[in-house]
């Protein structure tokens, strides 16, 4: 799909008050280890991950993640997605958020590329999820940049005319509180920290398949 534009962000949005709130909240909970959708699968069939399977998981996403429901984070936090979708263009119909993943990507943590959008629609007693499926991704940047190197999120638009690769580096959300809202389809990343240790929410947006 051509965009107009791939993604929407706001600087410094956030107080670091919040941002530090949201950081001290998720370190208030036991934190679990960063999965990607094949590693859901196979603890859906075997309850648990063998050594294989982490040794595989680490090649794609290696971070320490919790997840938090916290009404006054998604207050603080819609309001800039919805300006963001109309501002952008793209003017999805979304209705509801997921837990907000927290993520500590601490030296050599990293995320390769994934899409947030699995192809599939979402089957759940809940009706809030039922029949739905992921349209735009936040990420909410609440680590002051002084305090790591590397770790950068990268945007892959992958629509030029020869397939080769078009790297964005997201520069722009640095400044602690920045936030940044892309369609769940697009592919990115998150690099590789090389010294301190990187904080960041990440919320997935759901609405009806498109149509």
């Amino acid at each position: 799909m051509i965009l107009n534009n791939y993604f929407w962000y706001f600087q410094s949005v956030l107080s670091h008050k919040i941002c530090d709130e949201i950081i001290q909240t998720g370190k208030n909970k036991k934190k679990k280890m960063g999965l990607t959708e094949e590693q859901v699968e196979i603890i859906k069939k075997n309850k648990k991950l063998n050594k294989k399977n982490i040794k595989q998981l680490h090649k794609t996403r290696n971070s320490d993640i919790v997840w938090l429901n916290d009404q006054w984070i998604y207050k603080a936090i819609h309001p800039y997605i919805h300006v963001a979708n109309k501002n952008a263009g793209w003017n999805y119909d979304w209705d509801w958020s997921e837990s907000c993943q927290f993520t500590t990507y601490k030296k050599n943590q990293f995320y390769d590329w994934h899409s947030d959008l699995s192809g599939k629609v979402y089957k759940s007693p809940d009706l809030n999820f039922n029949g739905k499926t992921r349209k735009l991704s936040v990420t909410c940047s609440l680590s002051d940049p002084n305090d790591y190197e590397g770790g950068e999120l990268e945007f892959d638009f992958r629509n030029n005319k020869n397939g080769k690769p078009i790297i964005h580096t997201c520069k722009e959300i640095l400044p602690k509180g920045s936030i940044v809202v892309f369609p769940s389809y697009l592919w990115h990343r998150v690099r590789p920290v090389t010294k301190g240790t990187r904080h960041s929410l990440v919320i997935w947006n759901l609405g009806y398949p498109f149509r």
